[in-house]
């Protein structure tokens, strides 16, 4: 409930209704100074956002614990207890990236996580460089050849250090140009093959694969939101196909979709989560296996919670259930797989 003091003019500043009271009889519009702080003005977005006081806890509670019963009580009405299912997904969405954004994954970290110890080593000339050494993974001699390595690469261009990485049978851009205006017929390129090509070539020259790994990852974290976002209709006209289109309508689908990705975003939330504090923790077996348990049980909960929702909700039999809840996850997998390339394949060619 807003703490702002009501304005002394009755009159609504929306509609110009007479208010008696906080609440204009005719639009609704609370009847409160229209100058407001940044604190009331934070404070006011949150709660509109998440109907702080009750309904936000509450629909997070149903969502991770009750598959598809936050479908249902919107479907039959009871809609003011909880969070209307668009903006339960935009806020659940928003946060998600946001956070893991702010605690982005190193590229490097996915090579060695052991812990590692910076040592004095010298290289081919004699000099003294601080030289990090991963315990029990990595040999003193395999850092020195590494240094040895980075010395050669620096001296070649990135056509050279790319050398066999996505190679389509083409040094260059010059070599493609070409090829696809004087070479036979047959091996000439389609128009789209030729610019996919040509731009992969451009990309390969201007970036190293360390270089292009991290702008790609730096892209795929940009557009995750949008795949989803562009998905859920597909998921949602699975679910179309494979229901009885009088009973159900697209609508409904369309609900149950919604607070499904709401639960797989927040659940991913919890299992990075869930990571990152693991990782504060001195690594041994103890802390290895409550982080192994951890994301699998992330991870089986995520996989399993479709069969109980697609069930509860659609009130078919547990066989007939469980075997469309197959064949649509199967049906999801290769339409999200398609949807994958291209968006790798848009990704990899928008690499500057």
């Amino acid at each position: 409930m807003s703490k702002s003091p009501l304005r002394k003019d009755k009159t609504c500043l929306n509609c110009n209704y007479v208010v008696e009271n906080r609440f204009c009889p005719n639009c609704g519009q609370e009847n409160t100074d229209t100058r407001k702080t940044f604190h009331h003005l934070f404070v006011h977005f949150f709660e509109d956002l998440t109907h702080y006081e009750n309904a936000f806890w509450k629909t997070i509670k149903n969502l991770f614990l009750k598959p598809a019963s936050l479908t249902k009580e919107y479907l039959s009405g009871k809609r003011l207890s909880y969070l209307a299912p668009v903006r339960l997904y935009i806020f659940i969405s928003f946060v998600t990236f946001f956070l893991i954004a702010i605690f982005p994954t190193n590229p490097d970290d996915l090579v060695n996580s052991d812990q590692t110890t910076t040592v004095p080593v010298k290289d081919k000339n004699g000099v003294v460089k601080d030289s990090v050494i991963a315990s029990k993974k990595i040999k003193l001699s395999d850092i020195i050849k590494a240094d040895e390595e980075d010395q050669k690469m620096k001296h070649l261009t990135n056509e050279q250090q790319n050398e066999g990485f996505l190679n389509f049978g083409y040094k260059n851009v010059k070599e493609l140009d070409s090829l696809q205006k004087y070479g036979p017929v047959e091996d000439r390129l389609t128009d789209f093959e030729y610019s996919i090509v040509k731009k992969s070539l451009i990309v390969l020259a201007k970036n190293t694969k360390k270089e292009m790994m991290v702008k790609f990852l730096e892209q795929a974290q940009r557009n995750s939101p949008k795949v989803l976002f562009i998905y859920m209709p597909l998921f949602a006209l699975v679910l179309w196909l494979f229901h009885n289109k009088k009973r159900w309508y697209y609508f409904d689908h369309g609900i149950f979709t919604l607070h499904y990705f709401s639960f797989l975003l927040l659940i991913a939330l919890f299992i990075f989560f869930f990571k990152k504090i693991m990782g504060c923790f001195v690594e041994n077996s103890f802390n290895t296996f409550i982080t192994g348990f951890g994301n699998a049980f992330g991870y089986i909960w995520m996989f399993y919670y479709f069969f109980p929702a697609h069930h509860r909700f659609y009130g078919e039999t547990r066989t007939i259930s469980f075997l469309k809840s197959i064949v649509m996850l199967i049906i999801n997998i290769i339409l999200m797989s398609i949807l994958l390339l291209v968006f790798i394949v848009y990704t990899f060619i928008n690499i500057h």
